[in-house]
């Protein structure tokens, strides 16, 4: 790209919408289901456009009733279609976790292999703005820890059009777990990403920004986070690689041995709860593999406060890692 050349740029709002309509274009099989997706283009206009262009069998709106409609997505994806169920959010997917779980993540394992579930379950997950206590949980942690499912927590807009396409090619289900806030984000893409033909793996991380001083891990929200705190100390000579996790399960643990390896420092960042977290599984992991001969301090998580979400705004902010919470965690590992 010369320097006259100004990169692409997309919302994720469009990157999902163009993600799902390219793949409903290429694939008859695949259909979309949930709560306002067709009349009302979406809660989020996720799906705007789609029921005009496919009609109401492969847009289908449902009743509020997500052990229901999921079931009926499950259903279908045994009988050899390709659903992709929304919930409105994903805490409404506690209404439907018997079938996530039970009816899509297991089916393959208790069919010996006979029965493939390729259903991606999608939709916003994590905090919003002003949702309260039980429409603010990260699912992240809840579903990665089920065998039987892949779980995909995106951050821009590249990540958003290529695992989207990838998870509704995938012939097992996927839980897809998108943010509200960063909908209406614009992104610079690189070309490539506007092509029909792109498509990421799922469970390679990426390295948003190398650095040599310490490792910063996150996925969704908070790798903007980490990034916006990566820039900060940047500007007092500190180097922060900033990982976005892109896929919690498979988890990519080569990708952040080699940068702790590296770096030799090591802090996880999540808008979830701490116990049992995202975050938690990866000093786990180090702990146990390769990577932790060459720590020079201890791993530090950075989290959501462990308590349910507060509604009044300046509650609810503090209860979400800020930038400031991971600068104080860097030169606390950092000893400066």
């Amino acid at each position: 790209m010369s320097l006259t050349e100004v990169a692409p740029q997309m919302t994720v709002r469009d990157a999902l919408n163009s993600a799902i309509d390219e793949e409903m274009e290429a694939d008859e099989r695949v259909f979309l289901m949930g709560e306002e997706v067709a009349m009302y283009d979406g809660a989020y206009k996720i799906s705007r456009g789609l029921l005009k262009k496919y009609g109401e069998k492969r847009v289908v709106d449902t009743p509020i009733t997500e052990m229901g409609f999921a079931g009926i997505a499950v259903g279908a994806a045994m009988a050899g279609l390709k659903p992709i169920c929304e919930f409105m959010t994903f805490n409404f997917s506690m209404q439907a976790i018997d079938q996530v779980i039970n009816s899509a993540g297991k089916t393959f394992y208790m069919s010996a292999g006979m029965v493939n579930i390729p259903i991606v379950f999608r939709g916003p997950n994590g905090a919003a703005a002003g949702v309260a206590a039980q429409h603010s949980q990260c699912f992240g942690a809840w579903y990665s820890h089920c065998p039987g499912l892949k779980v995909i927590s995106p951050y821009s807009s590249e990540d958003c059009k290529g695992l989207l396409k990838a998870a509704i090619r995938d012939p097992d289900p996927v839980v897809f777990l998108e943010n509200e806030i960063l909908y209406g984000l614009n992104f610079e893409v690189p070309e490539q990403v506007l092509s029909k033909d792109f498509v990421l793996p799922i469970g390679k991380a990426k390295i948003e920004r190398p650095g040599e001083h310490i490792t910063l891990v996150a996925h969704s929200k908070a790798v903007g986070t980490c990034l916006e705190a990566a820039k900060e100390l940047a500007s007092q000579g500190i180097e922060c690689e900033v990982i976005n996790l892109r896929s919690l399960r498979p988890l990519d643990e080569a990708t952040i041995n080699q940068s702790v390896m590296k770096t030799n420092h090591l802090i996880t960042v999540e808008n979830g709860w701490p116990q049992s977290g995202v975050g938690a599984e990866i000093c786990a992991r180090i702990m146990e593999g390769p990577a932790f001969d060459y720590l020079d301090a201890p791993v530090m998580r950075v989290c959501g406060a462990d308590v349910p979400m507060p509604y009044a705004a300046s509650l609810e902010a503090a209860s979400l890692p800020l930038t400031t919470d991971v600068v104080q965690a860097v030169k606390a590992v950092l000893y400066v």
